[in-house]
C-alpha cells in the first residue's frame, strides 16, 4: 500500500518564497477573487498615497499663499456662507453607505437575498448622490474661475492637485456604484442560488462577491477620509 507523506517546510527565505509562491499556505481556503481584490487594493493605497505626498510637496513647496478652504468650498444658505457644508454632507453620505454595504454583506453571507440586494440597491444610491454632488462642487469651482492651470484663490498648484485627486477617487467611486447595482440585480434575481451562469455568478450558493465588493467599496470610503483630512480640513 502506497503512503504519503508531507513535504518537508522549508525555512527562511526560501520557505516564504515557496509557501506564496505556490498558494499552499498563505491563500488557503481564500478564494480567488478575495484575494486579487486585497492585491488589487494594495496597489490603488501606493497610488493614492503618492497623489497626497504630492498634494504636501506642492502646498509646502509654494511661494504663493494656498486657498482658505473654508471660504472656496463654503455655500451659501438664506443668505449665510456656511464653510464646507457641501463636503459635511457628502463625508456622511459615504460613511453611511459603509454601513449599508456591511449589512449587505451580513445579509448575503445569511441568504437573505432580497434584504441584501436592497441594501445593495441603497449603497449604489447613496455612492450615485455622491457622485452628483461631487459634479456640483466641480461645476461651482469651475464657474468661480478655479482650473487645473489657474486659480483666483491663491496657488495654482491648487486647482491641479485637487482636480486630479478627486477626479480619480470619483472615478472609483463611480465604478463602485456600477457594479454594487448589477451585482444588486443578480441577488435580486437569484443567480446566487440558482448557479445561473454569467458575470461573477459560476458557483451556486457562493456569496463572496458581496463580502469582495464591500472591501472596495470600504477602501474606497477610507481613502475619502484621508482626501476630507488633507485638502479640507488642513
Amino acid at each position: 500500500m502506497a503512503t504519503t507523506s508531507k513535504l518537508p517546510l522549508k525555512d527562511g527565505l526560501e520557505g516564504f518564497a515557496s509557501d506564496w509562491s505556490s498558494d499552499q499556505r498563505a491563500f488557503k481556503g481564500v478564494p480567488w477573487g478575495k484575494a486579487m481584490m486585497w492585491i488589487f487594493l494594495l496597489s490603488d493605497t501606493f497610488i493614492f498615497s503618492c497623489f497626497l505626498i504630492s498634494y504636501m510637496t506642492a502646498r509646502w513647496s509654494t511661494v504663493e499663499p494656498w486657498p482658505n478652504t473654508s471660504e472656496v468650498f463654503s455655500l451659501t444658505v438664506a443668505g449665510v456662507s456656511v464653510p464646507l457644508l457641501l463636503i459635511a454632507i457628502m463625508t456622511f453620505i459615504l460613511i453611511t453607505s459603509s454601513g449599508t454595504m456591511a449589512m449587505a454583506v451580513r445579509s448575503g453571507y445569511q441568504k437573505k437575498r432580497k434584504q441584501a440586494a436592497a441594501l445593495l440597491f441603497l449603497t449604489g444610491i447613496l455612492g450615485m448622490s455622491f457622485v452628483g454632488m461631487q459634479a456640483f462642487e466641480w461645476t461651482k469651482l469651475i464657474s468661480e474661475g478655479i482650473r487645473p492651470w489657474e486659480n483666483p484663490f491663491g496657488a495654482r498648484q491648487f486647482g491641479s492637485v485637487f482636480f486630479m485627486v478627486t477626479g480619480f477617487h470619483g472615478i472609483h467611486v463611480s465604478f463602485g456604484v456600477i457594479f454594487l447595482f448589477l451585482t444588486a440585480r443578480k441577488v435580486l434575481r437569484g443567480d446566487y442560488d440558482t448557479g445561473r451562469r454569467g458575470f461573477f455568478t459560476w458557483q451556486k450558493g457562493r456569496y463572496e462577491i458581496i463580502e469582495t465588493l464591500g472591501l472596495y467599496w470600504h477602501f474606497v470610503d477610507l481613502v475619502w477620509v484621508f482626501i476630507f483630512a488633507f485638502f479640507y480640513l488642513w
